[in-house]
């Protein structure tokens, strides 16, 4: 969001932070999902069940040494704009984020159902991997390796920034959230299969996605479930372009 400078006043930023420590702590509502992010303002909160997915491109720092600006830029571009547009190809979706080279959305996943959705979304990121790189090889780019993490669990979602400056952002917070983000910084690396998703996650899939993942101990993170799942009728399309 665009900065719109205002001088700082100390007086008026100790107020602020007094009345926003003052608040009652019933107007952190617990629901089943997520509400809308128009039903959110500065004083309260909703604390719901939900789906994080995090995609995040391996290697990253060693393409900016090795390639010049225009090539690392349109790198980057072709990468958010179809890893955004599949994050948002969902009608469970909640919130899609950029930060830097990795892409993330939050989820309004109550019912076991959404979870396979999401589900879909991350393997189907697995296979746009595929088509960037076919894309990048026809324009002399090398091949690039993704990590995808997903997990399910509660988070705390609430309206924060500067009140009254129109600067504000949506943040969840959460296990959920930080476990899908490790889970996405270590799926994808040397051997390692590029889809990871927790316990949790997992154990709320049906059976027939449960069946593609295999379990895996992780130093950090315990016991995680991994595959190298595509879209079959997109993988094949794409393994037959030329």
């Amino acid at each position: 969001m665009d900065g719109n400078y205002k001088p700082y006043d100390y007086l008026t930023s100790s107020e602020r932070i007094r009345e926003i420590l003052n608040q009652p702590s019933g107007v952190f509502q617990e629901v089943d999902g997520l509400p809308d992010r128009d039903k959110l303002t500065f004083t309260n909160g909703f604390y719901g069940t939900c789906s994080a997915l995090f995609i995040d491109i391996r290697g990253s720092s060693a393409l900016t040494q090795k390639l010049k600006r225009p090539a690392l830029a349109k790198i980057y571009r072709a990468f958010i704009s179809e890893m955004v547009a599949l994050l948002n190809s969902d009608p469970y979706v909640r919130e899609v984020n950029i930060v830097g080279d990795c892409v993330w959305a939050v989820y309004n996943t109550p019912l076991q159902s959404h979870i396979d959705d999401v589900f879909a979304i991350a393997y189907q990121a697995n296979t746009l991997k595929k088509l960037l790189n076919h894309h990048y090889a026809k324009n002399g780019i090398d091949p690039i390796s993704i990590g995808i993490g997903a997990d399910w669990g509660r988070a705390l979602m609430i309206k924060a920034g500067y009140s009254g400056s129109g600067i504000n952002e949506v943040i969840y917070m959460g296990d959920v959230v930080n476990r899908a983000a490790h889970l996405a910084h270590e799926a994808g690396r040397a051997w390692r299969d590029p889809i990871f998703v927790g316990s949790d996650f997992k154990g709320n899939l049906n059976e027939q996605n449960q069946g593609l993942l295999s379990h895996q101990h992780v130093h950090n993170l315990g016991t995680v479930y991994t595959g190298d799942v595509v879209r079959t009728d997109m993988n094949d399309w794409v393994e037959g372009l030329r």
